[in-house]
């Protein structure tokens, strides 16, 4: 199997052996020929097979493996921060990352001419899941043992790296979070960028304070600020490595104890146990505080102002609750009101229908 030109610039894939041998993984040519395919390529050439089912084979590998890892690797951590550890591992920036860097899989990928003329083999999309179709390929010919090895192979540096990252799992929120706790100040990114448009790379220098602490390289704006961020990161903490070694290094008979905070002496009288006190009483408006003098004090009861009832003649005696229902409260039930006296009934009027004749 050997590349083939795929424009009229010269521009051709190289021969998949290369890639097998970095692999390490005995791989038939037709299934690392599949996996290098891409749609375009595929569409162009009278519509071969492409990568895509091989790449849903291969995420669904990846993020068992990756989780496995980090399940066991970290078993403190809660469900929340174990997913977010996986997002961060199986991302397309840091697939990207690794094939272009660990396989220089851009340039064994068989793209189609617009792909090509728009620099397709640097891009992340493609190059993370060229990715994951070969990661599928090695688990079809070879089994999950030997495609769990090659996913520990690559991404077992993403792993312990991803541990070191804050709350927000990228390395520039990691970055603010670090200078902000150690009082250096705010980060800032200068980028620059370089070649023709449709080949732009970005360089990116962070600057903390007036010092330079790190700089990246990549195909975006913010690929190249991440990188710059992953490493002032690690100049910054590579820094504190030795101070902790002095620490750890330090017996416990130098080390200072703590002072214990002094307690507050508690104001007011001391409480005698078992002895009972008055209790306290309720202030209510209109009623003045008790002296001083005499704790155990208390105001004699209200007396109770007696007022005639509209429909009561007798006055109520001191003490006695008023009855505020005008009938007596042995006729106060469900059942009708006592009827009202004869004289209490106004006159009838006339017939209507019959002038001066009293209604019959």
């Amino acid at each position: 199997m050997s590349g083939r030109r795929n424009d009229g610039d010269g521009t051709e894939a190289a021969d998949p052996a290369g890639l097998l041998r970095a692999l390490g993984v005995p791989m038939t040519a037709d299934t690392m020929e599949r996996a290098l395919t891409h749609r375009s390529y595929a569409y162009e050439n009278g519509g071969l097979p492409t990568n895509e089912r091989l790449e849903f084979l291969g995420d669904s590998v990846l993020s068992l493996v990756v989780t496995d890892t980090l399940y066991k690797g970290h078993p403190t951590l809660p469900e929340g921060q174990l997913a977010k550890l996986r997002a961060a591992v199986v991302q397309m920036s840091t697939l990207a990352e690794v094939a272009a860097r660990e396989l220089n899989l851009g340039s064994f990928v068989r793209l189609g001419r617009g792909e090509e003329g728009t620099g397709g083999r640097d891009k992340p999309s493609i190059l993370a899941d060229t990715l994951e179709a070969v990661i599928g390929a090695t688990y079809i010919d070879c089994g999950l043992d030997q495609a769990s090895g090659l996913v520990h192979r690559l991404f077992d540096p993403v792993i312990q790296r991803s541990a070191l990252l804050g709350a927000g799992l990228d390395w520039k929120t990691s970055l603010q979070e670090l200078t902000a706790d150690r009082g250096l100040g705010v980060p800032e990114y200068h980028v620059r960028d370089s070649g023709p448009d449709h080949q732009k790379m970005f360089r990116a220098v962070v600057k903390v304070g007036a010092r330079e602490l790190g700089e990246g390289e990549g195909r975006s704006k913010k690929a190249a600020e991440q990188l710059a961020a992953e490493a002032a990161y690690l100049s910054i903490t590579a820094d504190d490595a030795p101070e902790k070694a002095e620490d750890q290094n330090q017996s416990p008979e130098r080390t200072p104890a703590t002072p214990s905070r002094p307690r507050l002496p508690i104001s007011g009288p001391a409480i005698v146990p078992g002895t009972r006190y008055p209790p306290r009483r309720r202030r209510t408006r209109g009623c003045r505080s008790p002296p001083a003098a005499s704790p155990g004090w208390s105001s004699p009861p209200r007396q109770r102002t007696a007022r005639a009832h509209p429909a009561t003649s007798p006055a109520l005696r001191p003490g006695q609750r008023r009855n505020r229902s005008p009938w007596p409260a042995a006729s106060r039930s469900r059942a009708a009101p006592p009827p009202r006296p004869a004289h209490a009934y106004p006159p009838e009027p006339a017939h209507p229908g019959r002038p001066g004749t009293p209604r019959d």
